[in-house]
């Protein structure tokens, strides 16, 4: 029994790799419940392929002036802070904490949670990421005031990408 548990095990997670790899996602994370007191957790990850953001960083310019190409995406942003600002590495950044897809509101017609300039509180929902057909409400880390939304509607973000920076 134990044998034709462990086959199953190996046989589900090598199914689960093959879903990363057809679905070109960076990470999975599934439980498996068997009884009460069996169950098997499991999470199978890749790192991006770097092929195609690195060689064009390296093309463009040194590394010291990689952030300098979004600028088109954040003018006004970067010539308020300075050039080398970068929005994931800006203190007031929420950051993904999952691969999925971004809604800005509860659903299709509400209003959205957030805009730029509206105060939040503290674990107010700021926006909500889908993944794995779950609703993932994201809140605010912290009380202020909502400077700049990184991402729209509908967007597919990556686990650690900036969505909202909040002062």
């Amino acid at each position: 029994m134990t044998k034709n548990t462990h086959d199953a095990d190996v046989a589900f997670i090598r199914a689960l790799a093959e879903l990363l790899n057809e679905n070109d996602l960076t990470e999975l994370q599934v439980k498996r419940d068997y009884a009460e007191d069996d169950s098997l957790n499991v999470r199978v990850s890749r790192k991006p392929p770097q092929q195609i953001v690195a060689p064009q960083q390296m093309q463009a310019a040194p590394p010291a002036m990689a952030s300098p190409a979004p600028t088109p995406m954040s003018a006004p942003a970067a010539a308020a802070s300075g050039a080398e600002d970068d929005p994931a590495s800006h203190p007031g950044a929420v950051v993904s904490p999952m691969v999925g897809t971004v809604y800005m509101q509860a659903e299709p017609g509400a209003p959205a949670f957030v805009a730029v300039g509206k105060s939040v509180s503290e674990g107010e929902t700021l926006l909500i990421v889908e993944a794995m057909k779950t609703m993932n409400h994201i809140p605010a880390p912290r009380s202020g005031t909502v400077k700049r939304i990184l991402v729209g509607d509908g967007d597919a973000v990556e686990f650690g990408a900036p969505l909202v920076i909040i002062e």
